[in-house]
């Protein structure tokens, strides 16, 4: 990475964190029982539990309030929460007593190689630019067990959504809606297999304004 890429990653993970930590409590209120109203995506989290295996220790990269982080806790996982905001973190610490969470980026963990049964990324790849997709993925796949999986979801499409002044806070953020054909792509890449790439169609009722994707890739045995 060059001396102005580096500084144009810094500078994107500083306007990341400052987002989240200023509508940290809206955000949490707002989407307090997200999950509740989406089977399709409860079935295929608890479809990576399954194919993880009980007890497997896993981190929820992007954890946010740490909502999906206690789900995939009842699920009976191992898992641990991370995110780049602190008042995000103070909400999942909160709520979630019993569980652990850090800060940090998922994109230089701080884990050993082949630590882990389970990646997941809810959403959390929506803020990358895309030149550094590869090497993110690559990250993922090194600390991922033989065997291991990865979770993976995001919007489907092509044009990004831009977010100006959420829930009244003067702050903006740009979500990136990314072809799953491409993710799957660059995930396999990156040396992950490709177990599975599914797409929902949007939900009005939800307030969803793109379809819903996700992949489970595996690292090689």
């Amino acid at each position: 990475m060059t001396d102005a890429q580096a500084g144009t990653s810094a500078h994107h993970l500083h306007t990341t964190r400052a987002f989240y930590d200023a509508i940290a409590e809206d955000y949490a209120t707002h989407f307090r029982d997200d999950l509740d109203g989406r089977p399709l995506d409860r079935a295929l989290i608890a479809g990576f539990a399954e194919l993880v295996g009980a007890g497997g220790r896993v981190a929820d990269l992007g954890c946010g309030p740490g909502r999906g982080t206690a789900r995939l806790a009842s699920l009976g996982l191992d898992v641990f929460g991370l995110d780049l905001s602190d008042s995000m973190l103070a909400i999942a610490r909160r709520e979630n007593p019993g569980l652990r969470f850090e800060q940090g980026s998922m994109r230089e963990l701080d884990l050993p190689d082949g630590t882990l049964d389970g990646v997941v990324s809810l959403y959390s790849t929506i803020h990358t630019p895309e030149d550094e997709l590869p090497a993110l993925f690559t990250e993922f796949r090194r600390v991922l067990k033989p065997g291991g999986h990865l979770l993976l979801a995001f919007q489907a499409g092509d044009e990004p959504l831009r977010l100006e002044r959420p829930f009244g806070h003067p702050v903006t953020l740009d979500f990136q809606r990314r072809r799953p054909e491409r993710m799957a792509a660059l995930l396999e890449a990156a040396g992950l297999t490709l177990v599975l790439n599914s797409v929902r169609a949007r939900d009005e009722r939800l307030g969803e304004s793109a379809p819903q994707a996700y992949l489970i890739v595996r690292k090689s045995a």
